[in-house]
């Protein structure tokens, strides 16, 4: 799989991420880190981080710049812990201090609720050795990452990460802080509709988020500053 931008769609996630966050500066400057760390974690890592390039960049670069409440970070499906890694190593590069909390089956292969199971592309298993591996790979706040083993839906899963509140969240919105980032990964892409609809179907009844903008095929959002304790 070839990690190589076209120019056109390099230059539309820069717009992009340009028009969400107001600073064009910042969004040429993070596309280039966030890609060149794409590909240095994943020539040392194991496995992979999942996704397009420019959508793995949009939301590495997005995040600092959207400047979110606190630098507590929540994963839910982490697939090998890379991403996670990159996001530590884009929010210390913007004078944060990050601490990642990663939910995930970790069940040897890239696994859903209600889905097929498949082995990874990779051929690596989706083990916590693999994870912690490449977590290592962001220093001491990747070592220090929490990590909770199951899927997000299950109540005893969801009860050890609920106690805090979240300045950013990727994929899962349940326990944001006030002003909280919220990444949606494959937003509006063709192959996963139902994740935009799920989107439409929630903001139709519930405008405790705000849509901020796209960038590639992650959507960003932020919670409103309604008061709400860390256990959601």
């Amino acid at each position: 799989m070839s990690r190589l931008p076209a120019e056109v769609h390099l230059k539309r996630a820069i717009d992009e991420l340009a028009l969400m966050t107001g600073d064009s500066a910042g969004a040429e400057r993070n596309i280039a880190q966030s890609f060149r760390l794409l590909i240095a974690l994943e020539a040392l890592g194991v496995g992979r981080i999942a996704g397009g390039t420019m959508n793995i960049c949009g939301k590495l670069s997005a995040v600092p710049l959207l400047d979110p409440p606190n630098d507590e970070i929540l994963e839910i499906g982490t697939l090998y812990g890379m991403f996670g890694a990159a996001l530590i190593r884009m929010m210390e590069r913007a004078g944060r201090d990050p601490s990642l909390t990663i939910v995930g089956p970790l069940a040897g292969l890239e696994l859903q609720p209600g889905t097929t199971e498949r082995d990874d592309l990779t051929g690596a298993p989706v083990r916590g050795a693999a994870v912690r591996t490449n977590l290592a790979l962001a220093g001491t706040a990747g070592a220090a990452a929490r990590i909770q083993q199951g899927f997000s839906e299950d109540a005893e899963v969801r009860a050890p990460v609920s106690d805090r509140s979240y300045g950013v969240i990727i994929i899962d919105g349940d326990h944001s802080a006030p002003g909280g980032i919220v990444v949606l990964d494959d937003f509006g892409h063709p192959k996963w509709p139902g994740i935009k609809e799920a989107y439409e179907k929630h903001m139709a009844t519930d405008t405790r988020l705000t849509f901020l903008g796209q960038v590639a095929n992650s959507g960003c959002l932020r919670a409103d500053a309604k008061s709400r304790d860390a256990s959601g």
